[in-house]
């Protein structure tokens, strides 16, 4: 176990998650989200890719709970305008304590393709999430001390998501918080129409799940929510939740 993982089971051996999933299977996600805050007050942060699940979360920290924690976004460089368009809608909207972490030493797709070729995700895929997400998340995680992250990943998504637990331990030791495990998409839907969630457009014009724009297609009619996302291959994960 490295120094950091010491570190982060230390500060989360205290946690008895086999309780809290039983405790919070059914809780709503204000109160998983504010048990979360409650008991880990410094080193608590949220992850963001800015689909609809994510700013559901964001809502409830920020204008339910009022209790801002950093949000990480990994800027790939390849989204879809319409993402980083909300991502500048959100900041403002919400007074984001926005973190942005990118690949070292590019700031444009020209100079990407520059340092690692034309397409990386075709010839490549495993290295181009290596380096534009992978990488700059943990780095992120690690300068902001995180002791626990929240993702907006929900069972219903996919198949590989289906016995997801509320609570969680990264492979650093880290607590993970999945506050939204037990929705479903109608559920974050709802949550949106009540509450007036900003989203972002591409949901209206087939695409469920958003990524990187070169890699995220369309969804027809009765496909698995995420079937936009790396189509034609057997990847279901870009690997920061493996």
């Amino acid at each position: 176990m490295t120094t950091a993982s010491r570190e982060f089971a230390f500060q989360t051996d205290n946690f008895d998650l086999e309780q809290l999933n039983k405790q919070f299977e059914t809780a709503h996600p204000k109160d998983i989200l504010a048990w979360s805050q409650e008991n880990i007050p410094t080193g608590l942060v949220q992850t963001s890719a800015f689909n609809v699940d994510d700013l559901v979360i964001t809502h409830i920290l920020y204008n339910e709970l009022k209790h801002p924690v950093p949000v990480i976004f990994l800027d790939t460089l390849y989204h879809f305008p319409e993402t980083l368009e909300l991502v500048a809608k959100a900041k403002e909207l919400y007074n984001l304590d926005l973190k942005t972490y990118k690949t070292p030493d590019v700031d444009s797709r020209e100079a990407f393709t520059a340092k690692y070729g034309e397409a990386l995700w075709d010839k490549d895929i495993t290295q181009f999430h290596q380096v534009t997400k992978i990488e700059p998340l943990q780095r992120g995680l690690d300068e902001l001390n995180t002791v626990a992250w929240i993702t907006g990943r929900r069972r219903d998504q996919a198949v590989t998501r289906a016995n997801m637990p509320v609570f969680e331990l990264d492979n650093q030791g880290r607590l993970k918080v999945n506050p939204l495990a037990a929705w479903t998409r109608k559920d974050s839907w709802a949550y949106v129409a009540e509450h007036g969630v900003i989203y972002n457009p591409l949901h209206d014009q087939g695409y469920p799940s958003i990524g990187d724009e070169p890699i995220t297609s369309k969804v027809g009619e009765g496909e698995d929510e995420r079937a936009g996302r790396w189509r034609g291959s057997e990847k279901t994960e870009c690997g920061i939740h493996i």
